[in-house]
C-alpha cells in the first residue's frame, strides 16, 4: 500500500527552489517518479501557477527513511535563509525540517539522528498506509 506526503518549503522560497528539491528528492531511485510538483491556479495577470508544495508517493519498505533523508541533505546544502521543509502526511501529521538546524549539524551520528526523530514522527504509517486492525 501507499500514502502521499506533502512538502511545504516556507521562508524566503521561490520557484527555483521547490524545483531544487524536487530534483533532489527524485535522484533518489526510491522516489524516482514518485515525485511531483503542486502548483496553485494561474491567476488572470500570470502566465503560470506559482509552486506551492511538491507531493511524494512513499511505497512500503523504507521510503519514509529515504524521503527524511534526502529533505535533511538537501536542507543542509541551503546556504542562505531560514528555508523551513515541512513534511505533511494525509493524516496531518507533520514534522520541520529547517535549514539552519540541518547545517548545524556537525557530526554523522547528529544527521543521523534528526533523520530517526523524523523518521519516527512520519511514522511507519506514512509508507505503509493507515493500520485498519486487522
Amino acid at each position: 500500500m501507499t500514502a502521499t506526503v506533502r512538502v511545504e518549503i516556507e521562508g524566503a522560497v521561490s520557484g527555483d527552489v521547490f524545483r531544487s528539491l524536487q530534483w533532489w528528492l527524485a535522484e533518489e531511485p526510491e522516489l524516482r517518479g514518485r515525485v511531483r510538483l503542486v502548483q496553485e491556479p494561474m491567476r488572470p495577470d500570470s502566465l503560470g501557477g506559482w509552486p506551492e508544495a511538491l507531493t511524494v508517493v512513499l511505497a512500503p519498505g523504507g521510503a519514509v527513511v529515504v524521503l527524511a533523508s534526502a529533505v535533511v541533505a538537501w536542507a543542509r546544502r541551503q546556504s542562505v535563509g531560514n528555508v523551513v521543509c515541512k513534511l505533511i502526511r494525509s493524516d496531518g501529521t507533520e514534522v520541520e525540517v529547517s535549514a539552519p538546524l540541518a547545517r548545524s549539524l556537525g557530526t554523522v551520528d547528529e544527521v543521523r539522528a534528526l533523520v530517526e526523530s523524523l523518521t519516527r514522527q512520519l511514522g511507519s504509517e506514512a509508507a505503509s498506509g493507515p493500520h485498519t486492525g486487522e
